[in-house]
């Protein structure tokens, strides 16, 4: 269903239990790729991002088979190539399918990927993986549709120094790098959690990889790998997103599966602006304690600043804020698009093309709009919203569930490529919505 009707002005309360987090869970499903034998991951939520790599990694010969209590096994033992119309058809807006490029090589000696689509919140280039290729000895052929390359000599281990400690090159870089021949030295990597389960996962399957305290990560190349079984991480911008909703529509939610260690820099965040939480075994409970929110100062960063995905959905917390809010955003360029929506809805929130936070940042002298000033609080009132990308949509329906009045929300669908059970969770929650033709 791509509309809902949303009446607004109800807290959420109860309780939602998290899956593994679709940063890592995806790539797991394509190191898989990379086996001789099966695969088990636990953990797997059924969202959309997961059918586009499960229908891709099908299309190569990968036999999948993934039951209700989501746990899914993958058998590559059949893994052949695919035409290259069913990879277009089938890869939609998912940019995945670039890190498919490592473990084809090693597995067929040729790879192909079609243009890449995703969330529109900022520019995320190829360039970065195929250049990451070519260090490893692939050879790059650009053609109408999409990208073919191959690896006549097979692929070894190279010296990659990344400008930016990139997530996706850094998966590249491992994914490609643990069949290679000889060893691989990394500089610059990005060490977010899920980046770190992903190495867990590799080593399971048999690689040798070791990460320094400064960024660098070394992996020295062996023939062959085999599967792996393990349970992926919890989805940290999940548990982010659904502590957002309690704070701005002032209720209480239990997030099932949050752990704290993870969650450290957010938590920090979430109680200046005047959360609260307790922190259990199985769990983290979120709650707004009935008094004023107070504004703060976010710079989002990588790993272990503040993520960029926990922005958007507290942002709209922040117009309940009494006071200046300010968000200087240093991951995405064009991650504030979402917010003329909350404005329609009569939030004060101004965009600036100058550095507000504490340091000036890559995107400065670039002319974007990636610093957000916003005063409240503000009273919201229900709009017509369309959802632009995944966290802009949590945070759209958030602002129209602690909004006054009716909100028409469109192209919900979106939310479901991160969100599991999006809309049945809201429901248990107490959220009053209903489905419109």
């Amino acid at each position: 269903m791509s509309k809902i009707v949303v009446n607004g002005g109800k807290p959420l309360t109860g309780r939602v239990d998290l899956k593994g987090a679709k940063n890592l869970v995806t790539k797991a499903m394509v190191a898989a790729l990379l086996a001789d034998t099966p695969s088990v991951l636990k953990d797997v939520p059924k969202i959309s991002d997961v059918e586009v790599v499960s229908r891709l990694l099908e299309l190569h010969g990968v036999t999948i088979d993934f039951d209700d209590a989501g746990v899914m096994k993958l058998d590559p033992r059949g893994v052949k190539q695919a035409r290259m119309v069913d990879i277009d058809a089938h890869a939609g807006s998912s940019r995945i399918p670039i890190l498919f490029c490592g473990p084809l090589l090693h597995q067929l000696g040729e790879a192909f990927i079609p243009d890449l689509g995703g969330c529109h919140i900022g520019d995320r280039p190829i360039d970065f993986h195929l250049d990451v290729l070519r260090h490893f000895g692939a050879v790059i052929e650009k053609q109408a549709q999409g990208t073919r390359m191959s690896a006549p000599n097979g692929l070894h281990g190279a010296k990659v120094e990344l400008p930016y400690p990139s997530v996706g090159a850094t998966e590249q870089v491992l994914l490609t790098s643990v069949r290679a021949k000889g060893i691989t030295e990394l500089s610059g990597a990005a060490i977010e959690p899920e980046i770190m389960d992903l190495i867990a996962i590799l080593q399971k399957m048999g690689a040798i990889i070791s990460v320094d305290t400064d960024r660098v990560i070394r992996i020295e190349g062996v023939e062959t790998l085999t599967g792996y079984t393990h349970r992926a991480l919890f989805d940290r911008n999940e548990a982010a997103s659904w502590a957002a909703a309690a704070l701005t529509t002032g209720g209480n939610i239990f997030v099932g599966g949050a752990k704290q260690l993870e969650m450290t820099t957010f938590l920090n965040v979430f109680r200046k602006v005047g959360g609260a939480f307790d922190i259990e075994d199985d769990g983290i409970r979120f709650y707004q304690k009935g008094e004023d929110l107070h504004p703060v100062v976010i710079e989002t960063d990588v790993h272990p600043g503040f993520m960029t995905d926990w922005q958007q959905p507290l942002v709209v917390a922040l117009t309940q804020a009494r006071g200046l809010s300010i968000v200087h955003e240093t991951v995405y360029e064009n991650r504030f698009g979402f917010t003329e929506a909350l404005v329609k809805m009569g939030a004060q929130i101004q965009i600036y093309r100058e550095c507000l936070g504490g340091n000036p940042c890559r995107f400065g002298q670039r002319n974007f709009y990636h610093s957000a000033v916003i005063s409240g609080p503000t009273p919201l009132t229900g709009a017509d919203i369309e959802v632009p990308d995944l966290r802009g949509g949590f945070s759209h329906m958030v602002a129209a569930l602690s909004a006054t009045g009716v909100s028409n929300v469109g192209n919900v669908q979106l939310i479901s490529r991160g969100y599991e059970h999006f809309l049945d969770k809201l429901g248990n929650l107490g959220a009053d919505f209903s489905y419109s033709e």
